[in-house]
């Protein structure tokens, strides 16, 4: 379920950011009022249901603040929960467990909601073989977390970032001249880079297809924000010759619609910018 992207070195450097961010030079609120030897448990409480993703992040953020707490996991990443669940409880020392609660709840809120997202839509679209994929439109410094939950929620992740693809949008067209000349020097530069990367590019209309199928050159061709007939007419006229990928306006109600025309991908930018988390508590007891 942990892309390879997600490995020990960004996670430690993202925990140590984040608690330095939060906690600064101390948590004077629980420092003042918890006497340092006090013991206590907490339990992370599920207040709706949904996808639940972060439970194994949260083993490492609270191994990496205090590894005298004991974290026993009752429901793993990518399961579903309801209301009353008990995802996970944790045992040891107060002051670490109240300092740690709010980094916790924020990567699991956020994660979970995402999850749900993502499960949703993919159900809808199950059956058709189209694959439901996430965007750049995420949390800076967040991302790879963000896009982790996108995997846990049955998801896939397109691109990471803007150095593992090259995706020609309406600007680069646009400034480059055109079509033919932003796929040109797309070649030119990868040649004489050596480089073997994923290049797609967007576009509008089926005039703007039948340009990128003259030109040729890519692998994938992206139909943004097509009404649904004329998606369907250019996934005919491309017939196969390079991957689809329908984007924009992508809803509940679209979605399916949307995968019958025949398009390899679907992606949704609203999987991570526009995603409500899930109601979550860490309540100790």
């Amino acid at each position: 379920m942990k892309p390879g992207y997600i490995t020990d070195q960004f996670l430690y450097q993202f925990i140590q950011q984040a608690i330095l961010e939060d906690v600064g030079e101390g948590d004077h609120s629980t420092l003042a009022a918890i006497p340092k030897d006090k013991l206590s448990r907490a339990h992370l409480l599920v207040k709706e249901t949904g996808i639940i993703a972060g439970v194994e992040l949260t083993g490492r953020i609270l191994h990496h603040f205090d590894p005298s707490l004991r974290f026993d996991e009752m429901i793993a990443d990518g399961r579903t929960v309801t209301k009353g669940d008990v995802a996970f409880t944790i045992e040891g020392r107060a002051q670490s467990i109240l300092t740690i609660e709010r980094l916790v709840l924020n990567c699991m809120q956020r994660m979970s909601g995402i999850a749900t997202r993502t499960s949703k839509l993919s159900k809808l679209i199950e059956g058709t073989g189209v694959q439901l994929v996430d965007t750049r439109k995420t949390t800076p410094n967040f991302r790879r977390l963000e896009k982790w939950a996108v995997v846990i929620g049955g998801g896939k992740n397109h691109r990471l970032g803007l150095y593992d693809m090259v995706m020609l949008k309406d600007n680069h067209i646009e400034i480059a001249g055109g079509i033919r000349q932003a796929i040109n020097r797309t070649k030119d530069y990868l040649r004489a880079g050596k480089m073997d990367l994923t290049v797609e590019i967007e576009t509008r209309t089926l005039a703007e297809v039948n340009e990128v199928l003259a030109v040729g050159g890519v692998d994938i061709i992206m139909l943004d924000n097509m009404p649904v007939d004329e998606m369907r007419s250019a996934v005919q006229m491309i017939n196969g010759r390079f991957k689809t990928e329908a984007s924009g306006m992508i809803t509940e109600e679209t979605i399916m619609s949307v995968a019958q025309c025949g398009v390899d991908y679907i992606s949704v930018g609203a999987l991570t910018h526009s995603v409500k988390s899930m109601d979550l508590s860490l309540k100790v007891y």
